[in-house]
């Protein structure tokens, strides 16, 4: 289980909704898609990469592409089971703090950590050569030597029933890298709890 965690302030549903698209952005994996539909919609990619909290219009279009795209506000797809009402903040985890935070129940998070769904145990497997799935493991290490070169990370997004028991919702990579050079620095990230999140985060 995890200690307390350092709790920096309130954050909220449109907060996450931001960091969350524009951690998707810059995904080899997502950010194509996340274009498509910018484009489709007539949006910039300035909604996403400079969001602008404060404007209703943005904050909405924002949480209509995150339906589109990941079923947020429609029990669906990544989203399924998520509850409608989370309590978010923004907080630091320590090392030990981050290392204890599980990946999603997810067969390639499974796989890649050989079933543990713990950062560290992917880390050995990865360093190891195992593949999960037979996916290329260069991005996490591509992520790895950019943190060991001084890149910092846009913040984790990270779910639970509270603070002491958390599942990674976005930034799976970024974790992994982090784990992959030992957690040399304290880990940002936005954190949200509901008394109904074990129902996703199991």
């Amino acid at each position: 289980m995890l200690a307390v965690v350092q709790v920096l302030g309130m954050s909220t549903e449109d907060e996450m909704v931001a960091c969350f698209l524009s951690g998707e952005l810059s995904s080899r994996r997502f950010g194509q898609n996340l274009r498509r539909r910018l484009a489709a919609t007539g949006q910039a990619e300035r909604l996403l990469t400079h969001p602008d909290l404060s404007e209703a219009g943005a904050n909405l279009a924002r949480r209509r592409l995150l339906a589109d795209t990941r079923g947020y506000g429609e029990n669906r797809d990544l989203f399924e089971n998520f509850p409608a009402r989370v309590r978010w903040s923004r907080a630091v985890l320590s090392a030990d703090e981050a290392a204890g935070v599980r990946y999603v129940d997810y067969s390639y998070w499974v796989e890649l950590s050989g079933g543990s769904r713990r950062p560290n145990d992917a880390a050995a497997r990865i360093k190891a050569g195992v593949r999960a799935f037979d996916v290329p493991n260069e991005p996490f290490v591509d992520a790895a030597r950019a943190l060991l070169g001084g890149e910092r990370f846009p913040a984790l997004i990270l779910v639970g029933e509270n603070r002491d028991d958390l599942v990674c919702l976005e930034g799976h990579l970024r974790l992994t890298a982090y784990a992959l050079v030992g957690f040399p620095v304290d880990v940002e990230c936005l954190i949200g709890t509901a008394p109904t999140m074990g129902r996703w985060a199991r």
